[in-house]
């Protein structure tokens, strides 16, 4: 197990989301945030990925390709709030990461090889982040590798009630 890519951005979350999607999918979450889906901080649809945040500002997001499942983080500071996985499809060669609202040409492009992907989407801090929701220490990382087989949406780690949920 090895680590083929790693990009770190820091994420405009307008609408406490961003994507992750296939360059060539339409990508429309619109009627996928559901009220289970908001709960979850995960919506999705064919190619797209939408990881929800607990800030409607920029955020750090951590992307790692893998060349095989890779082991779960280790969180002994107890600061990893949610953990989600999901499938995502890649046929254009390409994913974008982007926010919301980014400006879809400018965003950031990563080369994959077309297949099925798994994603695990790790949502750490939620419960640091200032009264106004403005500022915060939430980070959101995710671990891409190919699979063979779709498994749908899984549930790792569900998060605590913070203060951003009431």
């Amino acid at each position: 197990m090895g680590i083929v890519n790693e990009v770190k951005l820091i994420l405009f979350a307008d609408y406490f989301q961003f994507y992750i999607q296939d360059e060539k999918v339409d990508g429309d979450l619109s009627d996928k945030w559901t009220n289970e889906a908001v709960c979850i901080l995960l919506a999705i649809t064919d190619g797209t990925i939408g990881v929800g945040t607990v800030r409607n500002m920029n955020v750090p997001v951590n992307l790692k390709i893998f060349d095989s499942e890779p082991p779960f983080l280790t969180d002994d500071e107890h600061v990893i709030g949610q953990i989600n996985e999901c499938d995502i499809e890649v046929s254009s060669g390409k994913i974008v990461i982007a926010g919301c609202t980014d400006y879809f040409p400018e965003a950031k492009r990563i080369e994959l090889e077309n297949g099925v992907y798994r994603a695990r989407i790790y949502y750490g801090n939620l419960d640091k982040i200032s009264e106004d929701g403005l500022d915060g220490e939430d980070f959101y990382e995710i671990h891409l590798w190919k699979t063979d087989k779709q498994d749908g949406i899984k549930i790792i780690r569900s998060h605590k009630k913070t203060k951003w949920m009431q």
